[in-house]
């Protein structure tokens, strides 16, 4: 068993390590907004911390991974979150920063109660993050956005299924010797994300800069099998 649990955390290692490259890249690739800049300590962390838990496996190490997420996602929603999707007590970026803030503060103190669910309640996120693109697809009429989003989908179907396959059967998989679908879910997760941030610097051009029409591109180029996909902006229309 000892073997078996080697094995696995060995392969998320290399999976958190091929991902950084990538990601490191798509930011880049993105640009140097104000945004993006703020994400990228928090990044930074969530990374480090999960290589801390997954070379320990310690209750510290869970909390840390956990936690350095959830305040990752934070920081994503404060800023990116559309305001036309905003609380109608919420009438400012700020409030609404205030109102983020507070949550993430309860929510980190609930995530010491019974730390079991944090993991399930951190991928609950993703569904309202499905509903938030469904919502903006509707009005979107741009035939790459909507594959992309598609592209995403999958790759976190697969995830989730690799996740849940993983925590539910996890004795099926050590009875076969084959304990590696948590690798598969950092490797397939990691790929969905890869897809999902575009799309959602995509939709916050759209609302925060409306003058700018942005468009998605891929790294190193549309025809390659792997690729990273980013956002440009063209030039704003000039005003007559």
């Amino acid at each position: 068993l000892a073997a078996q649990v080697w094995r696995a955390q060995r392969c998320s290692l290399l999976s958190l390590a091929l991902w950084a490259p990538l990601s490191a890249k798509a930011v880049s690739l993105a640009g140097g907004s104000m945004e993006l800049c703020h994400l990228k300590v928090p990044l930074l962390l969530a990374g480090l911390f999960s290589m801390y838990f997954h070379m320990t496996l310690s209750y510290v190490g869970q909390l840390l991974d956990e936690l350095s997420i959830l305040w990752t996602l934070a920081v994503a929603y404060s800023f990116w979150y559309p305001q036309a999707y905003f609380p109608k007590c919420i009438k400012t970026r700020r409030h609404f920063f205030w109102l983020t803030g507070i949550t993430t503060v309860i929510s980190t103190l609930m995530s010491f109660v019974k730390p079991t669910l944090n993991a399930y309640a951190l991928n609950c996120i993703a569904f309202h993050l499905l509903y938030l693109t469904w919502k903006e697809l509707k009005k979107c009429n741009d035939k790459r956005v909507h594959r992309m989003a598609a592209v995403m989908v999958m790759w976190w179907a697969l995830a989730i299924t690799s996740w849940i396959s993983d925590r539910w059967l996890c004795w099926l998989w050590q009875a076969i010797n084959f304990p590696y679908f948590h690798s598969f879910w950092h490797v397939l997760i990691a790929m969905s994300l890869l897809y999902c941030c575009p799309l959602v610097i995509y939709f916050d051009v759209s609302y925060e800069m409306p003058s700018f029409k942005p468009k998605l591109e891929y790294w190193p180029s549309d025809s390659w099998p792997v690729v990273v996909p980013y956002v440009t902006l063209e030039e704003p229309h000039k005003q007559c």
